[in-house]
């Protein structure tokens, strides 16, 4: 870059960081308080701030690209219309910029966030993750949990091992994201670091009920934003399959939310909005928080745990076993036409490969497989079947 171009960069980054002081609110997050691992002399003289750089990375990574066939709830279900990984991701984006928007906070770090927040996902949806999560167990190297991995695959496995040096922020948003968990008011627990990411990621892995707040106002938003996007979806997606029908939902949760995913997005983002405005927190109404639990209820005796969805669990489960023992035997004995070789691990740099046991090699390919890859890699007689609906 010639020094005049230099210049000009680093005059427009001054420009863009102006206007933030002058537009966010007091709560927000600047770029200028992104914080790295490593310093990058490239990103202060450029006109991306902290925060778009850090979207731009987790947009252009390979583990983004395999959303596109990851399940979200719904597996080995043949409808082009159910939600896929890479549809709610978006639609959380969405969401969450909107509301953090109208609260005055950091666009670039919400859009990070939740286009990062479910990288760390496994083929098959929750059942996989519970799955790899016992045979992780067993192996001795801890539970599984998908932000966990959303944050093993940004800073430790990506670009063959080096990472992409994401800001503390954006990590610990996508760390601190579980929408599963019901919250009314969340307020961000300030003043982590790098050694407060790393102790909590410890305590994951032992823990996995172990809660977490954001650091920030902005991974407060995209998490009640997971939330908000996923609800309606999912019962939209279980009308399209005739688990259950728009009648089924409860009167109480109908008359404060609606009996759409329209309807129910745009009251609980309005009530979201109207009770964080000017706060130092993000809250619902107790109004619409308990008919969000109603619902969410509701989602699971009715749909999550619908046993015509888990017709195939057993198979499943058997295939990640399979799988898992494979891979490790493969390990062992250097068999280096396996696909953990030729996919995964061919020019992986030295710092990964010394730093993470075979155990852990394993449970890293697996966890980045799409479901097609994921089945293609068992022996065919032992692939389920598509589900009818």
């Amino acid at each position: 870059m010639a020094r005049s171009d230099e210049r000009f960069f680093t005059n427009l980054n001054k420009i863009l960081s102006d206007r933030e002081r002058a537009i966010l609110a007091r709560m927000a997050t600047p770029s200028s308080a992104a914080i790295r691992r490593r310093a990058e002399s490239k990103i202060e003289t450029e006109y991306r701030q902290a925060f778009a750089v850090d979207t731009d990375r987790i947009l252009y990574s390979r583990a983004y690209s395999r959303y596109i066939d990851k399940t979200q709830v719904f597996y080995l279900v043949q409808n082009d219309h159910i939600t896929h990984r890479v549809l709610h991701v978006q639609l959380v984006a969405k969401i969450a910029r909107t509301i953090g928007r109208c609260l005055g906070l950091n666009e670039d770090l919400i859009e990070a966030i939740a286009l990062g927040h479910d990288i760390g996902h496994v083929p098959f949806g929750h059942d996989g993750e519970r799955f790899l999560s016992d045979l992780c167990k067993e192996s001795g190297i801890g539970a599984f949990h998908h932000s966990v991995q959303g944050i093993q695959f940004l800073d430790r496995v990506e670009r063959k091992g080096a990472g992409w040096n994401l800001c503390l922020q954006t990590l610990d948003g996508i760390l601190c994201h579980d929408g599963e968990i019901h919250d009314r008011i969340l307020t961000p627990e300030t003043g982590k670091t790098f050694k407060t990411l790393e102790s909590q990621i410890n305590g994951k892995k032992t823990k996995l009920d172990c809660p977490l707040i954001p650091m920030t106002l902005e991974g407060c938003v995209m998490r009640m934003a997971d939330t908000i996007s996923y609800i309606g979806r999912d019962i939209e997606d279980a009308i399209r399959l005739n688990l259950v029908q728009r009648d089924d939902l409860p009167e109480d949760c109908v008359r404060h939310l609606g009996d759409t995913n329209g309807n129910i997005v745009y009251r609980l983002v309005t009530d979201l909005i109207e009770n964080s405005l000017g706060k130092s927190y993000v809250a619902f109404s107790p109004e619409k928080a308990q008919a969000l639990l109603c619902l969410k209820q509701f989602n699971y005796r009715r749909i999550y745990l619908n046993p015509s969805l888990k017709a195939r669990k057993k198979e499943i489960q058997g295939l990640f076993e399979h799988l898992f023992t494979k891979y490790l035997e493969d390990l062992e004995e250097n068999n280096r036409s396996s696909a953990i070789f030729s996919h995964f691990l061919e020019g992986m740099s030295v710092d990964y490969l010394q730093g993470h046991c075979p155990s852990e090699m394993v449970r890293d390919f697996i966890s980045g497989m799409t479901d097609r890859y994921f089945l293609n890699q068992c022996p065919e007689k032992l692939r389920p079947k598509p589900l009818k609906f």
